[in-house]
């Protein structure tokens, strides 16, 4: 719509302007200040130069009105055009939205340890990245999604020492001292029996085989890892594996030291990243050769780039954000373009129960479960609620809110329109089909508000992705629920003069809530 209308005034003035929705809907449904930033050119008031261009729209059929107020040129939209893009949507359901943005683009997001199952914090992110992807896809990107397994270094072989110990203790019934740093929780235990099962509990009598269960453990945690991302309705298309990568290490090493980045000081190997931007320089090298986390980081990192996507985002937990600038530091001693990688990051998440802190996971030991979530308010809720706010903003909510069946529970609210849509023409024993055809004729102004709303998805999409501002999808969708149920309530549709056209619009307003939920990877309910 947005882009027909464009193109419209495009062709009356031979000028970039800017296209916005102005505060007051009765003004219009879209205004351009191009008059101000004409008005030193031209040497005339905004107001005369706004009414002059204004009279080059006197005979568009696409306008139902071109007003000059205050400056800025109103435009409002005329019923047979309105009616002409709800038609030529609810033909081509699959289209609708879509975008044709050229460009490939690698995301990558969760990228969890393999260590244990994952927790609330590692949900925000990837429900983030699962919703960029879907968006960045419909509008035409060529996008790919990419999970990075950290499995190199020494929070595996931990991972296969507490299964060790977990089996000595529970299976074996040894007394065991417990080392400082190991991983604690039932899942731990849980892998100690399965090992038993897979292994015989003879792999408990020796720490020789604590290798063994750490790449088994691996493997399990990532298979566990893989079920909670799909039950959030989460996949990705690749799985990359550091401990694969860590062969490439001599060779990025010479790379970069080609590029003039590495040094050599109190028996270490550092990054000269404070040349650009880093606070300090970083080791990459210790004193007895092992190469540091940053090592992993940057090797991955020549990997990626070595692909040639023309862009790269990767979606971080804030606690990495100091890692940014070491980052791009390493990928411009590689010999490419930092500026082509984006690093989002995704905040702390506060979850709470009936206005409580919400009780760490018994399973997990120390937080909470997106598993035991999921179980609790069901992945459409989850996927909501994380997209409701900016993923760099902190987030609390209450998961007691998402189990209430009423208008305080904004999924249920906006699910609820689209059920009575369907609602609707079961009642009416009849399809949108039936009605696509249906000339509107002359709207009155809560319809035609209406359905200006429900044609807005697709400016709300392509503002979403390229602000990577997300929420404004559940914002808007949430609002066009909110207006339809005021429309719904304010008149009869079913068995009225008008109940076509009545069902014409609402069936746009249920395409444009159901096409919105699943870019957000939530399918729309069809009744409740």
């Amino acid at each position: 719509m947005k882009k027909r209308v464009i193109e419209t005034i495009s062709k009356e003035i031979d000028r970039d302007f800017v296209l916005e929705k102005p505060k007051d809907p009765t003004l219009g449904h879209y205004a351009t200040p191009l008059a101000f930033s004409l008005a030193k050119e031209l040497k005339k008031s905004p107001m005369i130069i706004a009414q002059e261009l204004c009279e080059k729209f006197n005979d568009c059929e696409i306008f139902d009105s071109v007003e000059a107020v205050k400056g800025f040129i109103n435009f409002k939209l005329s019923d047979t055009f309105l009616d002409e893009i709800v038609t030529e949507a609810l033909k081509n359901e699959s289209e609708f939205a879509k975008g044709n943005y050229e460009g490939s683009i690698l995301l990558e997001y969760v990228s969890a340890n393999p260590t244990g199952p994952l927790h609330i914090g590692h949900a925000r992110g990837a429900v983030f990245g699962d919703a960029l992807y879907r968006f960045a896809k419909h509008l035409g990107y060529d996008i790919e999604s990419e999970y990075y397994i950290n499995d190199a270094g020494n929070q595996i072989y931990l991972l296969g020492l507490s299964i060790y110990l977990a089996g000595r203790e529970h299976i074996l019934g040894y007394a065991v001292d417990m080392p400082e740093e190991y991983y604690r929780g039932e899942y731990i235990v849980e892998l100690a029996r399965d090992a038993a099962k897979v292994f015989g509990s003879e792999v408990f009598e020796d720490e020789k085989h604590i290798e063994k269960l750490s790449n088994w453990g691996k493997d399990e945690m990532m298979k566990l890892i893989q079920q909670n991302l799909k039950d959030a309705n989460i996949e990705f298309d690749h799985f990359v594996s550091e401990k694969s990568l860590y062969e490439r290490w001599d060779e990025v090493l010479e790379k970069l030291k080609a590029g003039n980045a590495i040094y050599e000081k109190d028996g270490k190997l550092w990054l000269k990243s404070s040349e650009y931007g880093d606070e300090k320089d970083r080791v990459v090298v210790r004193e007895d050769g092992r190469a540091t986390y940053l090592a992993g980081d940057i090797i991955y990192h020549d990997d990626k780039f070595s692909r040639a996507f023309d862009y790269y985002i990767n979606i971080w937990g804030a606690d990495h954000h100091g890692y940014i600038a070491r980052v791009k530091a390493a990928i411009h001693y590689l010999g490419y373009y930092e500026s082509k990688l984006e690093v989002i990051l995704s905040q702390m998440v506060s979850l709470l129960k009936g206005g409580e802190p919400y009780k760490m996971s018994k399973r997990a030991g120390n937080f909470i479960l997106m598993s035991e979530v999921v179980d609790e308010i069901g992945s459409d809720a989850l996927r909501f609620v994380f997209l409701s706010k900016k993923s760099d903003t902190h987030l609390e909510f209450d998961v007691d809110i998402f189990k209430e069946q009423d208008s305080s529970n904004p999924i249920f609210y906006i699910q609820y329109a689209h059920a009575r849509v369907n609602q609707l023409f079961q009642k009416a024993q009849k399809e949108p089909k039936d009605v696509i055809d249906t000339p509107l004729g002359e709207l009155n102004e809560d319809s035609k508000n209406l359905l200006f709303s429900a044609l807005l998805l697709p400016e709300v999409l392509d503002d979403a992705f390229h602000s990577r501002g997300l929420q404004k999808m559940p914002e808007y969708l949430k609002s066009l629920a909110s207006l339809y149920h005021q429309f719904y309530n304010k008149y009869k549709i079913v068995g009225s003069e008008n109940e076509d056209k009545l069902l014409k619009i609402s069936a746009m307003v249920a395409m444009s809530i159901r096409v919105g939920l699943g870019l957000m990877g939530i399918e729309a309910k069809e009744r409740m």
